[in-house]
């Protein structure tokens, strides 16, 4: 019974604070004169987050799955930068935006597909992806097998080297 107390006047004061409460706002005329119905219509604002669909690059994408792998990355014409990474992994939240700003430099030579090893487990296991940020480099040309990888954080030389080493240049 005394733990009861003792937790409701620890409690209290954080259950007891209002939040701030949405008013409807009225919508435009024009909007009004648009609609069916006969009675006032009012919107309430939204609290979500809006985000745009449109895609970015041509050049990056992220792989979904096995067959989307062997279909986008394996068979592709032009050759492919794979960044194994992870969603709680620090040093990959260094080196994704920084390749994928390298990648794009290259102007269509190159391609860069993100695969989060958490979703797709049996493409790290298959590749042998032992920690991340790993990053590989496979071109068609050899039948879709590794011809480039690295782990780890790389300055930019060498990286810039391993991608023109990937192209031909």
């Amino acid at each position: 019974m005394a733990q009861r107390v003792v937790l409701r006047r620890l409690l209290a004061p954080i259950f007891s604070r209002k939040l701030p409460q949405c008013r409807p706002v009225p919508l435009i005329p024009e909007v009004l004169a648009q609609g069916s119905s006969s009675r006032p219509t009012t919107a309430t604002p939204s609290l979500a987050r809006t985000f745009s669909t449109t895609k970015i690059s041509n050049v990056m994408f992220n792989v979904q799955d096995g067959p989307d792998f062997q279909d986008r990355v394996v068979n592709s014409e032009t050759p492919v930068v794979v960044d194994f990474h992870a969603q709680w992994c620090g040093p990959c939240k260094i080196l994704g935006p920084w390749l994928e700003k390298m990648v794009a430099k290259q102007e269509g030579k190159v391609l860069m597909a993100k695969v989060d090893i958490d979703d797709n487990t049996d493409l790290a296991i298959e590749y042998e992806v032992s920690a991340v940020p790993t990053v590989l480099a496979i071109k068609n040309g050899d039948n879709g097998d590794v011809v480039d990888k690295f782990v780890g954080i790389k300055d930019e030389d060498p990286m810039e080297a391993f991608l023109k080493k990937l192209i031909g240049c």
